[in-house]
């Protein structure tokens, strides 16, 4: 995975912010934290915020007093953030006695009365997830990619996705006959989706880490490392600091390291940040379970046992079917 000794960190993991540092975890109050960090200083701000949606790490307060908290440190990100820099704020839905309410929507007044400029809405759609019965499962969330000006780094070709006909060339006018598209790929657009074709799509399919996924801890909304590598990509340079406020169990971290980032990140909740601590060291040493990056998503071969219809479901529809017909005779 990499190419450090063992159990060798680069760096020592720090629990205050040092501009010299490589890596700081810091376990409590981000509103407390976020004072030490100086203006100006991070280049990316990427984090998934509690939804508030009654977890056993969140506090169920109302709507509104959410996103005045929330809107609060926004202002704050916005003062540590360098003038090139990017926020990736990533949300799904509060839901309130069966009604959603679109976080990303009610989100978006609040970085927009700062100044900040919103350049993409991407959408991580997922296969899995919570089922519903009186709604439409929800199976998406989105990422509100936002700038601090209008001077901010996007390395294009660091994310290009393979282009469906690349053979493809000008037909007319003074490059005709040469080819038409980018030798490094085609833009991914802000909807992306990993298939056999690493991005080829435009949707970002990326699994959720549910179950068996091999990033699974004891955190019940974990990052999946590839999609804040996406975003660290094109959203920063090597060098740079990424900096998640609600870091959870580190996933964020752990993608700025793997792509000579520095990182920085905040947890409320104890036994998450020694995760993460441990995460981090299990990266450096090799252990770390990993999902990499454009891995094709399964598709079941329809060979395993609870990919087939069940056997009752089948002897149901055919009494259906004879019950159809014996009303039309």
């Amino acid at each position: 995975m990499n190419d450090l000794p063992l159990f060798r960190l680069p760096k020592p993991i720090e629990d205050t912010f040092r501009s010299d540092a490589e890596i700081v975890v810091f376990n409590g109050d981000v509103s407390d934290f976020i004072k030490q960090i100086p203006d100006n200083s991070i280049t990316l701000i990427v984090t998934s915020p509690p939804y508030n949606l009654g977890k056993a790490y969140e506090n169920r307060i109302s709507i509104e007093n959410y996103l005045r908290s929330q809107s609060q440190l926004i202002n704050q990100l916005y003062r540590i953030l360098k003038n090139d820099g990017s926020i990736c704020w990533q949300v799904g839905n509060f839901v309130e006695d069966g009604e959603v309410y679109p976080l990303d929507i009610l989100y978006y007044p609040i970085f927009k009365e700062i100044g900040m400029n919103l350049r993409n809405r991407i959408i991580w759609r997922f296969g899995h997830g919570l089922h519903a019965s009186k709604r439409f499962s929800g199976r998406y969330e989105t990422i509100l990619w936002f700038t601090k000006s209008d001077k901010y780094i996007f390395n294009l070709d660091s994310v290009r996705v393979p282009s469906k006909y690349p053979g493809k060339r000008h037909f007319k006018g003074p490059n005709k006959g040469k080819p038409s598209g980018n030798p490094l790929g085609k833009n991914p657009s802000d909807i992306w989706e990993v298939l056999a074709q690493d991005w080829e799509e435009e949707v970002w399919d990326i699994p959720n880490v549910k179950s068996n996924h091999p990033e699974k801890t004891v955190h019940p909304c974990q990052f999946p490392i590839e999609l804040i590598e996406r975003c660290v990509l094109a959203l920063t340079n090597e060098g740079d600091w990424v900096f998640d406020p609600y870091m959870g169990v580190g996933s964020s971290l752990i993608a700025a390291l793997m792509h000579n980032r520095r990182a920085v990140g905040c947890e409320k909740d104890a036994d998450y940040a020694e995760l993460a601590r441990q995460r981090i060291r299990d990266y450096y040493n090799g252990t770390l379970r990993y999902r990499p990056i454009g891995k094709p998503v399964y598709q079941p071969t329809g060979n395993e046992k609870v990919s087939q219809i069940p056997e009752e479901w089948i002897e149901q529809s055919q009494e259906r079917l004879l019950e159809t017909r014996g009303d039309y005779e």
